[in-house]
């Protein structure tokens, strides 16, 4: 094979190989599909709560690799397709920063799943997620149980955002503590004085 004809082949410079609208085009549809399945799903796929959503979300890039791109695997091909699903990302983007109601409408609500320490266990089952996949979260951001916890917000993106109690139970017990031994100690000091026993 030549150099010339290797060339060809590598960039897709074929004249058998699919017209350039149809690898521009492929991107976008798969976008635009990818964005509405994900939307259906649920921010629980996009939060990757456990290892089977992240299979799914790994899987399913795989899946449509070859509907992004067809059978050209070609340099140009790929390139062309990482364009095409740039620049549609950054056109919807832009499109939906000065829209609010229509970003607000695809991306949906944050939903608060821990309200002022309670675990609100009706939002957790809507969201499909577990009280222990919500604790295991929790241990994640530090904290040792979800009695530390004031808020929990399950953004639109996906992330899980903690907020903690203030102040922690953990550091109300310890200052608890902290007086009672400075209490302790005052009084051992105050039975140490001299002439404090010969009353």
């Amino acid at each position: 094979m030549s150099l010339l004809a290797a060339l060809r082949s590598m960039f897709g410079l074929d004249p058998l190989y699919p017209l350039l609208i149809e690898k521009l085009l492929r991107p976008v549809i798969v976008y635009c599909f990818l964005v509405i399945g994900l939307r259906l799903a649920g921010k629980r796929e996009l939060a990757q709560i456990n290892t089977f959503d992240l299979v799914v979300l790994l899987m399913l890039s795989n899946t449509v690799q070859n509907a992004i791109i067809g059978d050209d695997n070609s340099v140009t091909g790929g390139m062309l397709g990482a364009v095409s699903l740039l620049l549609t990302n950054y056109l919807v983007v832009r499109f939906l920063f000065r829209r609010v109601k229509l970003d607000r409408f695809l991306e949906g609500e944050p939903v608060l799943l821990i309200e002022h320490g309670r675990v609100r266990h009706q939002r957790l089952d809507r969201e499909l997620i577990s009280l222990g996949e919500l604790t295991a979260a929790a241990h994640r951001q530090g904290f040792r149980s979800l009695d530390d916890v004031e808020e929990c917000v399950l953004e639109t993106g996906g992330s899980l955002a903690f907020i903690g109690k203030d102040p922690a139970p953990a550091q109300t017990h310890y200052d608890d503590l902290v007086k009672r031994l400075d209490a302790i100690s005052a009084q051992l000091q105050a039975l140490q004085a001299p002439g404090a026993g010969r009353q």
